[in-house]
């Protein structure tokens, strides 16, 4: 395994991971007494919100449901298949 495949793994993790937080994040919203200053809920609030706060000012929440996680879900699989996908860009190059 060469350095190539490693970074395919690790950007592939991430970004799968990227989209856990996200869809964890979809979840806690059905939950509004959920306070994410608290231990679990922080952990997942922490590397999902500096994405979400630019994303609710262009897209305020709609009826009161915030769809920007649901946003970033899209943004992070396009991006995920585009460049690890099957077909993506980096595994072609490489």
């Amino acid at each position: 395994m060469n350095i190539a495949d490693f970074v395919l793994i690790a950007l592939n993790l991430l970004l799968g991971l990227t989209i856990f937080l996200f869809i964890f994040r979809i979840v806690l919203t059905w939950y509004p007494q959920v306070e994410l200053t608290r231990f679990p809920f922080k952990a997942i609030a922490i590397p999902t919100e500096p994405f979400l706060i630019p994303t609710r000012k262009i897209i305020p929440p709609i009826g009161g449901v915030d769809i920007s996680p649901i946003i970033w879900v899209g943004i992070v699989s396009l991006l995920r298949e585009i460049l690890v996908g099957q077909q993506g860009l980096l595994r072609t190059l490489l």
